[in-house]
């Protein structure tokens, strides 16, 4: 199926723009390499007028006045739009990224979600009475943070787009969504999406355009109060460097290298299915992948086996065509980068168990393809252990015991997700507590709910998206304390009556 090219443009202030510079860029399906899209690109011009719509409606626009009964509204009927066209934009989404279409209708889902969710919590965004000494009445007041520039990776556009739009708006706050340049169709849909909704112009603004250039601006401009950032572990250090200068409030969602530890009384077939679900989902381009597969030596040889023979039989395919499960990775740049590190496992000792190459066939010639990757015997020293390789890429090592199996999920730079596979409910509280991830599941391949804070631990970021606690990040605390009697402290001893 292919979708007609059409033209996106920049949103500003609730005006559909060309960029300032006139410039724009050929969006490619990554499938077939045909063009998809045409968008306008922002130029440094165009992130003064979205800073300055930004601003307007949040200083003393009609946003500033907005209550949290009609921010709720505003969110429920813009989910109601989104739910209208649920299957266009999961159409565009997958032919964008090359997820399959079933894939891309999910993230969908979770966006209206989402957008549900902190609809109802934008009436609970409020202060506290906290007990104070002496004579004195003590409470806080939340208020939004102000102008926030979300900044959102190319791997799940609309669904990452979606956990940072519904809180900011829900306490108040105004956005400057830059998508990235390799996916940033969805992302103007949601702004045309939210205009229609009836949100004042200025609140939502979408720039797409160079990370490097757009991107930054936004991190350096003194009108930004905000940066929520996710994407790569290095980027995400510019960002916070950048940031530093002007002390902005920041969140980051950074790279992972996250284990699966299989322990020898897991149930095996559900423990197989969902590492492979773990790993080839959007063709492991995810970073919560459970891209390092640890397993308890009596049970290894037999998991290795059945792990890559179920591995090959993925059918890999068009996105949009009924029955693909894993489509193409979402560049040609990307597939040969995932290429590199595979020559790299086989340099290093790894054994390949299954794919390591292009797909063959004509179907996949023209596009960015690449076959469901295992390797055996990984050690914990090799680039393919350590390093986040965002491709479908499992590296699958033995471990002897729990300390064992600790020691090697610990053994990165990284700790955002982790699952434990084993019927011994003693034994994942233990590991609950000792792997240094961010997010543990249990027998489960799921990546997040939209209930639940995510986040991660040392390199894979700062501060968390999702559930009540990212209502923390988009509002500032301010305490008020109230004297309660007719008298001051006299501290000078003048006398005072």
């Amino acid at each position: 199926m292919t979708l007609a090219v059409q033209r996106y443009p920049l949103l500003i202030g609730g005006e559909e723009l060309s960029g300032a510079d006139g410039a724009t860029f050929i969006i490619a399906n990554p499938a077939s390499g045909e063009e998809l899209a045409v968008v306008d690109q922002a130029g440094l011009a165009d992130v003064e007028r979205a800073v300055a719509a930004a601003r307007a409606a949040f200083d003393g626009g009609a946003w500033a006045r907005t209550t949290a009964a009609k921010r709720s509204r505003l969110l429920n009927k813009l989910a109601d739009l989104i739910e209208q066209q649920a299957d266009d934009l999961a159409r565009l989404e997958a032919a964008n990224v090359g997820k399959p279409f079933q894939e891309a209708r999910t993230d969908v889902q979770v966006a209206i979600d989402n957008f549900r969710y902190y609809a109802g919590l934008a009436f609970t965004v409020g202060g506290e009475t906290p007990p104070v000494s002496g004579p004195f009445f003590g409470y806080t007041i939340r208020q939004p943070v102000g102008v926030c520039a979300l900044i959102v990776p190319w791997n799940f556009p609309l669904m990452l787009t979606s956990w940072k739009v519904a809180p900011a708006l829900a306490c108040g706050n105004t956005v400057i969504i830059k998508p990235a340049s390799a996916t940033p169709l969805t992302a103007v849909r949601l702004g045309q999406l939210a205009r229609d909704a009836g949100f004042p112009p200025g609140v939502v603004n979408v720039l797409p355009g160079p990370g490097g250039q757009i991107g930054m601006a936004l991190v350096r401009h003194p009108g930004v109060d905000k940066i929520a950032f996710t994407g790569s572990t290095e980027v995400g250090r510019a960002v916070m460097t950048e940031a530093a200068a002007s002390i902005k409030r920041v969140t980051l969602e950074l790279g992972g290298k996250s284990p699966a530890l299989v322990f020898a009384d897991a149930k095996l077939d559900l423990a197989v299915a969902g590492c492979l679900a773990s790993i080839f989902r959007n063709c492991g381009q995810m970073c919560t992948a459970r891209s390092r597969i640890l397993v308890e030596r009596t049970i290894y040889a037999e998991f290795v086996e059945r792990f890559g023979a179920a591995a090959a039989k993925i059918r890999i395919g068009d996105p949009l065509a009924k029955g693909t499960q894993m489509g193409p990775l979402v560049s040609n740049a990307q597939r040969d980068a995932v290429h590199g590190y595979v020559e790299q496992g086989q340099q290093e000792g790894a054994r390949l168990v299954a794919g390591g190459h292009r797909p063959d066939g004509e179907q996949y010639a023209r596009g960015s393809f690449y076959t469901p990757t295992v390797f055996a015997d990984v050690a914990p020293e090799m680039a393919i252990f350590q390093e986040e390789i965002f491709g479908p890429v499992a590296a699958i090592a033995p471990f002897t015991d729990e300390d064992d199996a600790v020691r090697l999920a610990n053994a990165t730079i990284y700790g955002l997700a982790a699952t434990i596979w084993t019927n011994d409910v003693a034994r994942t509280h233990r590991l609950a507590q000792r792997i240094k991830s961010g997010n543990i599941w249990v027998n489960t391949w799921v990546d997040g709910l939209v209930e639940a804070p995510f986040g991660g631990f040392k390199q894979s970021g700062l501060g968390r998206e999702q559930g009540t606690e990212v209502l923390n990040h988009y509002t500032e605390v301010k305490s008020v304390a109230i004297n309660l009697t007719e008298k001051l402290i006299d501290f000078y001893g003048i006398g005072v009556e």
